[in-house]
């Protein structure tokens, strides 16, 4: 494929993601995360990857523009890779989270292309356990199949596939684009 082609396509599948996103979804996001600021409640973001790239700058919007006190487990790397290193890989997000006393009044929120499974990104499925069991509120930015993420979640917004060769840069893209939609809604 030429260059102008690939580029071509990928805007197309860009605009067909966007057409598909779930807005029904987007506004229960939105109601969670309303609650969660009137209640004075915290708002955790997981991601790994990239995703944990995209959850480190949305912490930031969140906080200034959207006035959420907001965390990410993976802005802490000294705290993360002891854990990793000490207690193992699986439990980096649940033992952070306890130790940040996880309650009913805050939500997780996921940043994750797949969504988190028995064999992948397995320390996203034991915080989201935790959160479930603490009664928090999870709202969930995933693609493929939604994974765990969407089983448990309050809200989920599923990045569709377009292409299963780019569901990756899809989903990862399309988190920034839903976080700045949720965050500027806030007020809305």
């Amino acid at each position: 494929m030429e260059l102008k082609d690939y580029i071509s396509n990928y805007i197309k599948e860009t605009v067909r993601v966007a057409d598909s996103l779930p807005q029904a979804e987007m506004a229960r996001a939105v109601e969670i995360l309303r609650e969660v600021k009137a209640n004075e409640g915290r708002l955790f973001i997981l991601g790994v990857g990239g995703s944990a790239a995209n959850a480190s700058h949305a912490v930031n919007d969140f906080r200034k523009i959207g006035g959420i006190e907001t965390y990410a487990p993976t802005d802490n790397v000294s705290e993360l890779t002891a854990r990793t290193n000490d207690e193992g890989w699986d439990t980096t997000f649940t033992e952070w989270l306890k130790v940040s006393h996880i309650r009913n009044k805050d939500a997780v929120m996921v940043f994750s292309v797949g969504g988190g499974s028995e064999t992948t990104s397995r320390n996203i499925v034991q915080a989201l356990r935790l959160a479930k069991e603490r009664e928090a509120k999870i709202i969930s930015v995933v693609s493929r199949d939604g994974g765990y993420s969407k089983q448990v979640s309050d809200a989920c917004i599923l990045i569709p596939v377009v292409d299963d060769s780019r569901i990756t840069p899809h989903a990862e893209g399309f988190q920034g684009i839903v976080w700045h939609l949720l965050v500027n809604a806030l007020d809305a």
